[in-house]
């Protein structure tokens, strides 16, 4: 059974996309800071704890799975801040580089010659914010558009290998990555993404047939919309 390291593994887009491809009968290596089997009720499932804004924890996790014979690699972790620059707390900066781009590379740094063993997949989901401007989001927006160029660059770096590097940039997706924030998605169905979209699009990369890659996958609602939240 081929295996699958998923971060952020426990909730929102990660948790949805380690549910799919279970039920694709993958056996998925699921990497979040609060996970066990319970949530999924699958043998297939291995919990790994791990906080990967932690530097030692990621590097003790990333001779972890070094150890695997890893098919595919999605990393999916990650949260945003959206306030002023000159607002934002050292910490918050450093973490965020941190989670959205440093441990990615990590992963994907002891991963890497199994994947292109196994002519496999590296997806990483990135932003939509990766490829646009937004104000109050310098910070995220370099992080996202970072491992995207990552992305790119691996691409090129690893093609004649069969490896697959895919990156995707969800617009708004409705998940807890809000819960913290002063806005948060539509209510609107047109206005909104859900997770399941980004497994669906996860799902749709892996049953092309080898010999085509894509790239990169945006995927966006067909409308904006937003929702401040009453505080």
């Amino acid at each position: 059974m081929k295996k699958i390291v998923v971060t952020g593994a426990s909730s929102g887009i990660g948790k949805e996309i380690s549910l799919r491809l279970l039920k694709l009968g993958y056996a998925v290596i699921g990497i979040s800071r609060g996970i066990d089997n319970a949530d999924f009720s699958s043998e297939n499932f291995i919990p790994l704890k791990a906080d990967l804004s932690n530097s030692d924890l990621t590097i003790f996790t990333c001779k972890s799975v070094a150890q695997e014979d890893i098919y595919m690699l999605i990393n999916c972790a990650g949260f945003g801040r959206f306030e002023p620059h000159e607002e934002l707390s050292t910490k918050t900066i450093a973490d965020m580089v941190y989670l959205n781009l440093t441990a990615p590379m990590l992963l994907t740094n002891a991963c890497l010659r199994n994947l292109k063993k196994n002519s496999g997949y590296l997806i990483n989901i990135s932003s939509i914010e990766a490829i646009k401007a937004s104000k109050f989001a310098g910070v995220y927006s370099a992080t996202k558009a970072g491992l995207k160029a990552f992305s790119d660059s691996l691409f090129e770096e690893t093609r004649k290998s069969g490896l697959s590097v895919t990156n995707i940039n969800p617009d708004m997706t409705q998940t807890n990555f809000y819960d913290e924030l002063r806005f948060e998605t539509s209510s609107k169905e047109d206005e909104k993404l859900l997770a399941s979209d980004i497994a669906d699009a996860v799902e749709h990369i892996i049953s092309m047939r080898k010999g085509a890659v894509v790239s990169e996958y945006t995927i966006r609602s067909l409308n904006f919309g937003i929702s401040k939240k009453k505080l």
